[in-house]
């Protein structure tokens, strides 16, 4: 018995198991907080109308001024987002690679990624230096930060987010790890951020970013719970080969 268990034991080594943190975990952990952040700043600032950076500064430095708390916590909350999210991109990443894609859209996926959570860091930090009343009081210092912190959060997240939709889809279509309509979902996200750049020029622009925020975050569920499946299925194909040649399972099917 203990030679069958330690023969056991080997070919179960054998086989390649993805060791790293539960995709769909880390994709619905930042959808929540981030939407935990708009719903915290729509219920501390006891309706008073949100104002965007192309508002005049008076009418920016006031809304500040006035609402510190729900500035406050929704860039906690806005920052904190970032975290499950870069490492939602990095184990993405390495899923596939474990997977075996070995293609340059792995890279892409990994600098968009990177690129997006550091973005919505840096947004995040920005907006909460507007929490302090002696920095919101002045006017076109208020307006200058809550510009930079709406260009982090706004359009360099949305172009990092389509380098991420880009490069997993491309790969995935080649290499068959994700259904069609997936794909077609995916690169839908990645023409719409790189599209968000033209916002810097034009302001229509502008209402990219939304758009590949919020179908991004269905994009990105969907992905996480088709690799997972696909993870399922190949661990089960590896365990099924594995007994299949394992002497002490023909052994035992003797006795």
């Amino acid at each position: 018995m203990l030679i069958i268990y330690e023969i056991n034991d080997f070919i179960m080594k054998l086989i390649p198991r993805f060791r790293g943190p539960s995709l769909i975990l880390l994709a619905i952990v930042h959808i929540v907080i981030f939407v935990s952040n708009l719903v915290a700043v729509a219920a501390l600032r006891h309706g008073a109308p949100y104002v965007n950076p192309f508002a005049p500064a008076e009418v920016v430095s006031a809304f500040f001024v006035h609402n510190p708390a729900a500035v406050r916590i929704g860039n906690f909350l806005l920052f904190g987002s970032a975290v499950p999210f870069g490492v939602f991109a990095v184990t993405l990443v390495s899923r596939l690679r474990f997977l075996g894609v070995r293609a340059a859209g792995t890279n892409i996926a990994l600098l968009g990624g990177l690129t997006a959570a550091n973005s919505l860091m840096l947004s995040g930090a920005l907006g909460w230096v507007l929490s302090i009343p002696e920095i919101a009081v002045q006017a076109p210092v208020a307006k200058t930060i809550f510009f930079l912190s709406f260009l982090s959060g706004g359009v360099a997240y949305a172009v990092g987010f389509g380098l991420l939709a880009a490069g997993v889809s491309v790969t995935s279509y080649f290499t068959r790890l994700l259904p069609r309509w997936l794909v077609v979902l995916g690169m839908v996200v990645a023409f719409a951020g790189e599209l968000s750049s033209l916002s810097l020029v034009t302001y229509p622009a502008n209402y990219l970013i939304p758009a590949t925020r919020y179908v991004g975050f269905i994009w990105m569920a969907a992905v996480a719970i088709s690799l997972t499946r696909n993870r399922w299925k190949a661990q089960g194909e590896q365990e099924g080969n594995a007994a299949l040649s394992n002497p002490s399972t023909q052994l035992a099917g003797t006795i």
